[in-house]
């Protein structure tokens, strides 16, 4: 007799395992098929965790070989132990798959291991490394596979010299020279971690602009931020080629975006981050039946059920950004509608944060995108320069920015490069949750002294002005 669940799950990344347990505690029956010999997807082992892992570490070396001296602190200058500092991020990642693994017995929720597929709906079929293959039989099913890094097409990765994100984290040495094909989070993480462990960085970008997608105005002060830090850029160009030279050494051939001469880039190792594409190959789903938009993606409807009854899908297989926490929302929404709840994701309202040093983080509308709207919008801004917390931190670089309705007062963005930003953006998400105005966080109390203050004198400036500066 085949196994029989309520709900199936394929992949256990934050969507897919955030989607187990919050169906579990609904009172269904799940499973949950993953391929890989641990549980958590991309974030967990080889994106997310273990990144903000050597981002840190990073940040506490270079912090130890240029900060402390003004602060009173000092010592001889730091020794890098890049093998312990691999360790640590080695760590990392297990004690947070071994979360995930304690969260799945606690909610007895039950894996297979091996590569799930959908001969049909109401059944997905695990294909194990060895042994044979096992039928699941299942009211629901939720694709949730995630997404893998796009290559360049002619651009060979051996994950060693010529690597994608997986690569980049288990460099063996530092490298002299780094050159990193594309100028978005990822490239700009990692990047920023080899670049404070000594490496020489070279960004390459077709676009004209970093960080696409964010607020232009800080796409282009942070950029500045990173070149003051010695990383360079090389935009609206594109790698056309890239060769391993006789004494181990590659060398990139680079021209302009609009074509034109080509110039050629020495480096010891290139990181190709030019973005991610969804996972949706070996699952079977033209079989089954279900539809896919032009990217690959899976076309859903606004519960995330797919073209076909009984499967569904979320996450980075699915349009929208590509975020582990628009995911996890996801698998919780699409967990209370096969309940008989509402489950719901306000797309408006989903941060997006670069973990680099300063931080960049966004939520909501961009200018560009509201100047593109015909909205009429207005601005707050408050530099960290003006916040005493600020000073005497040594973290005096960046600013706040709220954008909000001239009319209503609504905020409808907020953009914050600074120190901690990633921490400090989630009370304007809370406000816009709450279709707040920018004088409901004037008017809200903040402890003084802190970082997050200047969040409150930005709303400030958008009615009489800040009172600090």
């Amino acid at each position: 007799m085949a196994d029989q669940f309520d709900l199936t799950i394929i992949g256990s990344g934050p969507g897919g395992y955030v989607c187990a347990i919050r169906a579990a505690q609904l009172g269904m029956k799940v499973a949950v098929v993953e391929k890989w010999a641990t549980l958590g997807g991309t974030c967990l082992n080889i994106g997310c965790i273990p990144s903000k892992a050597l981002l840190h570490a990073s940040e506490m070396f270079e912090e130890a070989g240029h900060g402390f001296k003004a602060l009173g602190i000092d010592i001889p200058a730091p020794q890098l132990n890049l093998e312990q500092m691999l360790n640590h991020k080695s760590e990392t990642v297990a004690s947070n798959v071994g979360g995930v693994d304690y969260l799945f017995k606690k909610n007895k929720i039950t894996v297979f291991r091996g590569i799930g597929s959908i001969p049909a709906a109401g059944k997905v079929l695990v294909t194990p490394q060895t042994g044979s293959q096992t039928e699941i039989v299942t009211k629901n099913i939720v694709i949730a596979t995630g997404s893998v890094s796009a290559n360049l097409p002619g651009i060979e990765i051996d994950e060693k010299q010529i690597v994608t994100s997986t690569g980049a984290l288990n460099l063996e040495k530092v490298p002299n020279k780094l050159v990193v094909i594309g100028a978005g989070v990822i490239g700009l993480e990692l990047g920023s971690v080899w670049m404070r462990l000594g490496a020489q960085v070279t960004v390459v970008e077709y676009l004209d602009r970093i960080l696409p997608g964010m607020d232009s105005e800080v796409a282009r002060q942070f950029q500045r931020m990173l070149q003051k830090q010695g990383m360079e850029f090389k935009l609206s160009s594109k790698v056309a080629g890239v060769e391993k030279q006789e004494d181990g050494s590659l060398k990139l051939k680079v021209e302009a975006a609009k074509g034109g001469e080509a110039e050629e880039i020495d480096a010891d190792v290139a990181l190709v981050a030019i973005g991610r594409k969804p996972q949706t190959e070996g699952l079977g789903l033209d079989l089954a039946g279900v539809a896919l938009d032009e990217r690959g993606r899976v076309r859903v409807d606004g519960h995330y059920k797919s073209s076909v009854d009984g499967i569904y899908a979320i996450g980075d297989v699915i349009a929208g950004p590509m975020l582990a926490h628009k995911a996890e929302d996801e698998g919780i929404a699409v967990a209370e509608i096969l309940s008989g709840q509402a489950g719901h994701v306000n797309y408006a309202a989903i941060p997006a944060v670069v973990y680099t040093n300063p931080e960049v983080a966004s939520v909501g509308k961009t200018e560009d995108e509201l100047k593109a709207d015909g909205v009429e919008y207005k601005i707050g801004k408050f530099p960290f320069t003006a916040n005493g917390r600020a000073k005497a931190m040594l973290a005096t670089q960046g600013f706040v920015k709220i954008l909000a309705d001239v009319e209503t007062d609504r905020v409808l963005g907020a953009h914050i490069v600074g120190k901690n930003a990633g921490e400090m953006i989630h009370e304007l998400v809370t406000l816009m949750e709450f279709s707040g105005a920018s004088e409901d966080l004037a008017r809200t109390t903040h402890a003084h002294p802190t970082l997050s203050e200047a969040v409150r004198e930005a709303a400030l400036s958008l009615g009489d002005g800040a009172i600090h500066i």
